[in-house]
């Protein structure tokens, strides 16, 4: 395998917040609120999908356009607080709008990935277009898998298939959601199972509250490490911050001992 330098420990903030519901101003400041404790306190902060309306499918007419104030916020945030930080927004981009994921470093760099699978139960995809790469992101020396919410469903797009040498495509894996109550044990047992068949942690992050439409959110945001044992976790359904730790020593360990990553299936992507 290829030598790869990374920081022997990933800190990461999983920010579980009760996102307001219309209302992207209030947002920016209400999450500013929850972030500033956290100068200093991780390497990645994570938020919730749609964090600046709530997950809406009559939110498009205020659809941002790319460049926009989230993102000049988050590049403020990161900044701020000396970490990544990412999170999902509404975004359009010429005559659509996707769900797109920003990451943001503190130096100032982006990386951008447009939810793949919408959901249909939604109505999401008769509303907003969807993305057709896979982004996976390099932050520290660790290889990030970006992915949205109903993503989490689908095992094929997020399958961690090594490269020739034997590298591992990814080592996190990180979900945004508004994944409702009533499907939380779905939720909860998708994510321990991403993590286990792709020997790789994940971070899973939910918001809490209820939104607009009536829906109420468990949270039962996560870290999971590669055997899908809970790392960390929000033990209620309240908005909090929880703070863990991922290790990169404890992984490559466990892939050297269970190389199972090298038995997977070939297979190509392709739309529909």
């Amino acid at each position: 395998m290829s030598e790869r330098v990374s920081q022997p420990q990933l800190r990461l903030a999983l920010v579980q917040g009760d996102t307001l519901w219309h209302d992207p101003e209030g947002n920016r400041a209400h999450y500013a609120k929850l972030l500033e404790p956290l100068r200093g306190q991780a390497d990645l902060i994570v938020l919730p999908e749609t964090f600046t309306s709530g997950f809406s499918n009559e939110f498009l007419s205020r659809a941002e356009s790319e460049g926009g104030p989230t993102l000049e916020w988050l590049h403020e945030q990161a900044q701020r607080t000396g970490a990544a930080i990412t999170g999902s927004v509404q975004v359009r981009d010429g005559d659509q709008v996707f769900n797109r994921m920003y990451f943001v470093t503190p130096a100032g760099d982006v990386s951008r990935y447009d939810k793949r699978h919408l959901f249909r139960f939604a109505k999401e995809h008769e509303r907003y277009a969807a993305g057709k790469d896979r982004v996976i992101v390099e932050y520290k020396g660790w290889r990030i898998l970006l992915q949205v919410c109903y993503d989490l469903r689908f095992p094929v797009f997020s399958r961690n298939a090594p490269d020739a040498q034997g590298e591992a495509a990814f080592d996190l894996m990180l979900y945004v959601a508004n994944w409702p109550a009533v499907r939380s044990y779905p939720w909860i047992q998708l994510a321990k199972a991403r993590a286990i068949e792709n020997l790789a942690y994940v971070a899973s992050v939910n918001r809490a509250g209820t939104d607009g439409n009536g829906l109420e959110y468990s949270g039962d945001s996560a870290i999971y490490d590669f055997k899908g044992k809970v790392l960390a976790e929000c033990r209620d359904a309240a908005e909090q911050v929880v703070f863990g730790s991922v290790s990169m020593a404890e992984l490559q360990a466990f892939r050297a001992q269970f190389p199972a990553l090298l038995d997977a299936d070939a297979f190509e992507i392709t739309d529909r």
